[in-house]
């Protein structure tokens, strides 16, 4: 009876594994730390650009980077000052663009600032792919990423691609 149980165990944890993706990390960054919000308009943002300052400011021997993965309302570039497009490496690969010592990639970066974005599924998974994949992020120590409003694909799949230290809800 308990090899039956462990034998029916063993096949649960293999089909259940089977389901999820394998976390690979982001080239370069040693932590991640995810900002959310069940709803909008709660400072979500205003923090995660406090918190990434925060984390520069505390120990300046520590490379910090900001991800803005919310794709319908883009808000780093304006907090963080930043305007432009970033450049691409020989590898192809983007740079992000830098202020008050920060690393900052946004979707804001790459499309005109009054431009709607009306994606939906794939193209958006596509996109929070690019930004976390396609990104010279060099060597950072930690990682926080803003992420968009509710409980979506986005939030699901940086979740279960990525390995996350720390999330701020």
């Amino acid at each position: 009876s308990d090899s039956r149980d462990e034998a029916l165990r063993d096949k649960r944890a293999q089909i259940l594994s089977r389901g999820l993706p394998k976390q690979k990390p982001i080239e370069g960054v040693k932590q991640v730390v995810v900002m959310a919000s069940g709803k909008g308009g709660v400072g979500k943002s205003t923090t995660a650009v406090n918190v990434a300052l925060a984390l520069a400011a505390n120990d300046s021997t520590k490379d910090v980077g900001l991800l803005d993965a919310d794709i319908y309302g883009p808000s780093i570039p304006k907090m963080m000052n930043l305007k432009g497009n970033p450049e691409l490496t020989p590898k192809n690969l983007m740079r992000p663009l830098k202020n008050y010592g920060i690393a900052c990639m946004s979707m804001g970066f790459l499309i005109e600032e009054t431009a709607p974005v009306v994606w939906r599924g794939l193209m958006v998974m596509s996109a929070v792919e690019k930004l976390l994949r396609q990104v010279d992020w060099g060597q950072l120590d930690y990682l926080v990423i803003d992420m968009p409003p509710g409980t979506g694909d986005v939030q699901l799949s940086v979740s279960q691609n990525i390995p996350v230290a720390g999330t701020c809800v």
